[in-house]
């Protein structure tokens, strides 16, 4: 697959490695959120003597995080607009908690208007805002399970909404580096 070709490849892996890692101690506790539990067992290969793991595929929750702040020109690179051109839907094991505890930490107006994007053929139409008892709310909790956690996006670009700088989405992984001067 060539995912580990280069240095800068390696780190970008090792950082995904450490962001979800983060994220699944801090936010969810358990290694259920993101699918992650199969994907770090099982998807990872060797090459150069490193064990390159494929840390998170690109789904709607990574593109809630995720900025262009890196590049000098930019000041909040927020959103990035999200052109997917393959999709995938996997399954992911439902836990409402889990899901519930992620709410709070997601700009919903950005989920909704990217599932608006792709379309209902992936995501069912979600609720304009937020229910206000949300965590009770199993209906509204799947809607948001599948629209964040289920959804891989495998080929695309993100675009920065400042500066229209495109980022490369690539086998569900999103490249992010940048180059000198850039």
């Amino acid at each position: 697959m060539g995912f580990c070709e280069n240095v800068g490849q390696l780190n970008l892996l090792g950082a995904l490695f450490v962001v979800s890692r983060l994220l699944l101690h801090l936010q969810c506790g358990h290694s259920k959120l993101l699918g992650l539990r199969t994907r770090f067992e099982d998807q990872y290969f060797r090459r150069n003597n490193f064990i390159c793991w494929l840390a998170v595929r690109m789904k709607l929750f990574l593109h809630n995080i995720l900025t262009s702040r890196v590049l000098k020109s930019v000041k909040v690179g927020y959103p990035l607009k999200l052109k997917a051109n393959t999709l995938k839907v996997s399954t992911v094991d439902y836990d409402p908690a889990s899901v519930a505890r992620l709410i709070p930490k997601v700009e919903w107006s950005v989920v909704k208007s990217v599932a608006d994007e792709i379309g209902e053929e992936y995501i069912p139409c979600l609720p304009e805002e937020v229910p206000v008892n949300y965590s009770e709310n199993e209906e509204f909790l799947k809607l948001a399970h599948r629209a964040l956690l289920e959804v891989d996006v495998m080929e695309g670009v993100l675009v920065c909404p400042e500066t229209g700088r495109e980022f490369t989405i690539s086998n569900g992984i999103p490249n992010m580096l940048v180059n000198e001067g850039e």
